[in-house]
């Protein structure tokens, strides 16, 4: 679902709604989609929902993209930075979140990593990070070479997991991987797969590798130079930080951006971090099988 026009999109759809009917079609249209509210129905939707919005579109605001997302099981949000309904970047954008979204390769020149950080500064983001436990003491238990190969693989769990649920990798921190979703429940459901690969992994190992720390945080960061940045960043950092091993973090905030997606949460009270000065309720969200 695509929201929103600027004044020549608005032209040309009612240059394009002129080409394929009658006035009195349209006119029958335009009454059935004021009057049909199928609000009380959206909980009961099964198949999988990828909702795209610009994010200052005059005709509809985000609100109502993040409304619609937040009433759909297992649906998903993605934003972009504009006011217009259409464009080529933005064509570009809209094909690349679709082939994410299906699981599908993306033809060369749409993939999604052409869309520069930029265009999505101001917009609502997600922001993930992930940091191994204790890095500099795995590589004294498991010597250098296997302390390694436990960072390529935590790379790799990553990476696949972003891949899986339309993340994008901001940087790689030297322990861990920042990363930055358009949709809260897409971070949510990426953290949990990543713990649950790790864990798997370890569970097939002789002796624990390593265990992950997982923070989340929702916001408007600001883009530059292909980074992130701003308030929703740090916090989201110190979440992470203040994660134990094997833990998810989120703030109350994020807790209730994806009420109703059949997440599990444990309430782990109001934490003092570093550098805020108001405590932040943190949750800890329950991953395992």
């Amino acid at each position: 679902m695509i929201f929103g026009f600027g004044k020549e999109d608005a032209r040309w759809y009612a240059s394009y709604m002129r080409d394929c009917v009658e006035k009195e079609q349209a006119a029958a249209y335009f009454v059935a989609d004021q009057r049909e509210d199928v609000t009380p129905i959206l909980s009961r939707i099964e198949a999988p929902v990828l909702v795209l919005s610009p994010t200052s579109a005059p005709m509809a605001p985000a609100t109502w993209a993040r409304e619609l997302t937040s009433a759909i099981p297992h649906a998903q949000l993605k934003l972009i930075n504009a006011d217009v309904i259409w464009s080529d970047d933005i064509e570009a954008w809209v094909t690349a979140s679709i082939h994410d979204f299906l699981a599908v390769p993306a033809p060369v020149d749409i993939q999604s990593d052409a869309i520069p950080l930029a265009r999505l500064e101001g917009s609502f983001q997600t922001i993930l990070f992930t940091d191994m436990e204790s890095s500099t003491a795995d590589t004294q238990r498991l010597g250098d070479a296997a302390a390694h190969d436990f960072v390529r693989i935590h790379n790799t769990i990553v990476r696949d997991a972003l891949r899986a649920h339309a993340g994008r990798e901001v940087k790689h921190t030297g322990d861990g991987i920042m990363a930055a979703f358009a949709s809260p429940s897409a971070a949510v459901s990426c953290a949990i797969a990543i713990q649950r690969a790790v864990a798997r992994m370890n569970d097939a190992a002789e002796q624990a590798a390593s265990r992950l720390k997982i923070g989340v945080n929702a916001g408007e960061p600001v883009a530059e130079d292909d980074d992130l940045f701003g308030t929703a960043v740090q916090l989201a950092r110190r979440i992470c930080d203040h994660a134990s091993p094997e833990q998810i973090l989120v703030p109350e905030g994020v807790r209730h951006l994806v009420a109703g997606k059949n997440f599990l949460f444990a309430d782990r009270g109001d934490t003092v971090l570093r550098g805020f000065e108001d405590p932040v309720r943190l949750y800890e969200v329950r991953w395992r099988e």
